[in-house]
């Protein structure tokens, strides 16, 4: 089957490695270029489409008559995407008889949107997975191809969590991709009374609220920690990053900065946080390195 692929990060390196696995004929690659200030900590698919001698787009916009034009000319048979971080419009998406279909990283119809390995973190659940689904013009709300869940351990960080769901995508290609090529998927409609959806993060998403409990900035901690931008607040008014924090019963008042027993912890609305490390004025701090760097007080 002639296809066209749009992808991004490891999720698109693992997914045109499954096409190239199954035979599919990738008849060019539509990727981004790298942003200077993101912290690149992921695979390159223009990278991968250079060692396998596959030809490459990096286009801001794809949704122009002349990309559109230029993929109706390789005549796909079907379309991927897979983890590709802008919209496609529906006339890509019609290009293709056996039409368009996008690997998506929650168990869906929950979390459609972006930033879906972070923001099930920030709620605190259980579980999530990831999915093939038809493309249709709404975000992620295509019929279902197949789906994996897998628990979250409650030490699960967004890296951790990704790097579950990377073998979750592996091992869900490789079972489907076959089905897929043989037109023997049986798509199931999603339910739209338990679908979610959300946006793109900003770092300013990870400010922390005192006023939440130890849990819920517990929860936001490790959904922003390292490859991430960090969880922030303010000290002596200068950004304080919480790279890793454990939540404990200790009840302090909201941002109230309390050492006991050489460790640090701040307040929350319910419970307080064990500092674990912390980034100020540059310089990273761990544990009882902490207790030199804050006073007694509140932040």
């Amino acid at each position: 089957m002639k296809t066209v692929v749009f992808a991004y990060h490891n999720m698109g390196v693992i997914g045109c490695s499954a096409l190239k696995k199954h035979g599919f004929d990738i008849k060019c690659v539509f990727t981004h270029k790298n942003d200077e200030n993101e912290n690149i900590w992921f695979e390159s698919v223009q990278a991968w489409c250079e060692k396998n001698n596959i030809e490459y787009f990096t286009p801001e916009n794809v949704n122009t008559k002349e990309w559109i034009d230029k993929i109706a000319s390789y005549k796909p048979d079907i379309i991927f995407s897979f983890y590709y971080r802008n919209l496609i419009c529906e006339d890509i998406l019609k290009l293709a008889p056996f039409k368009a279909i996008n690997l998506h990283g929650s168990c869906l119809p929950a979390y459609r949107g972006r930033a879906p390995v972070n923001w099930v973190l920030v709620h605190g659940e259980k579980q999530t997975g990831v999915t093939l689904h038809y493309m249709v013009k709404k975000p992620d709300a295509g019929d279902i191809i197949a789906q994996k869940c897998v628990d979250i351990d409650f030490y699960d960080t967004a890296k951790t969590l990704y790097e579950k769901l990377e073998k979750l995508a592996f091992t869900l290609l490789d079972e489907t991709l076959p089905h897929i090529k043989n037109n023997t998927v049986k798509p199931v409609k999603q339910d739209e009374s338990k679908a979610s959806y959300f946006g793109r993060r900003t770092k300013q998403d990870g400010l922390i609220d005192f006023n939440k409990t130890s849990i819920e900035i517990y929860n936001l901690i490790r959904a922003v920690t390292k490859p991430y931008p960090g969880a922030f607040c303010y000290y002596k008014g200068k950004e304080l990053i919480i790279w890793w924090a454990i939540p404990y019963s200790i009840q302090l008042k909201p941002k109230q900065i309390a050492k006991i027993d050489n460790k640090v912890y701040i307040g929350a609305k319910q419970g307080s946080l064990e500092l674990k490390e912390v980034e100020y004025d540059g310089k990273t701090y761990k544990e009882k390195e902490i207790l030199n760097l804050l006073e007694g007080g509140y932040l």
